[in-house]
């Protein structure tokens, strides 16, 4: 194994937070099985990632590991396989201090409804759980939330969300088509805030939508 330039306090601390969130979200129904991977950065060069294939509603500590920002590993285990996905909203947003992707009902049931033009997003207005995103100071706000094909080319995946995100009203959130919910935020407490958040409001899209088909 390389050596070790990371910090191992910063480690421990980030593997005691992704431990607790996990089992938060599974709780909620949002990260079934060994679905969904949670992670955390520890400098500019590294962050603490779930390995992969772990069952969420018994993850520790130990379930935790550590790559470079290539996806490299530098602790034992293997990286969760969309760990590229991870590192590359490490890299393209330095303010980002957590990542975490859930598989929740609503975000695949949205997801699969949504026509497949190959420009597809889900876009949320005038809800109050907006202001809990970083970024947001009102309900008067629109969040354009892209949602990329599936693919198991997480370098294909990678560069579809580094151009969609470019695009006017995105937000901190992305949807992967029939998979689930990618958001990232400053901090670990920030980022489950966010999921909490987001997963709220598509639930509530989705029900909403099931009402207008019904009128």
């Amino acid at each position: 194994m390389a050596d070790r330039p990371f910090s191992p306090s910063a480690f421990r601390q980030a593997a005691r937070e992704i431990a607790a969130v996990s089992e938060r979200l599974y709780q909620h129904g949002w990260s079934p099985a060994t679905s969904s991977n949670y992670s955390a950065r520890l400098d500019q060069n590294h962050c603490a990632i779930t390995v992969s294939g772990r069952d969420k509603g018994r993850l520790t500590e130990a379930d935790v590991m550590v790559v470079d920002l290539d996806g490299a590993p530098l602790t034992d285990g293997k990286p969760s396989a969309e760990t590229g996905l991870h590192t590359h909203l490490y890299a393209r947003f330095p303010h980002a201090g957590a990542v975490l992707h859930t598989h929740s009902l609503a975000a695949t049931v949205l997801t699969m409804n949504l026509p497949a033009t190959g420009s597809e997003a889900l876009i949320l207005e005038d809800y109050e759980l907006l202001k809990a995103l970083e970024g947001f100071t009102t309900h008067e706000s629109s969040l354009t939330i892209p949602v990329l094909p599936n693919d198991q080319d997480i370098s294909v995946l990678a560069a579809l969300a580094d151009q969609a995100l470019q695009a006017p009203g995105t937000g901190p959130a992305y949807l992967i088509r029939g998979h689930g919910l990618y958001t990232w935020a400053s901090d670990m407490a920030s980022c489950y805030r966010h999921i909490e958040a987001l997963e709220f409001l598509l639930a509530a899209e989705l029900e909403r939508r099931k009402l207008e088909a019904r009128q």
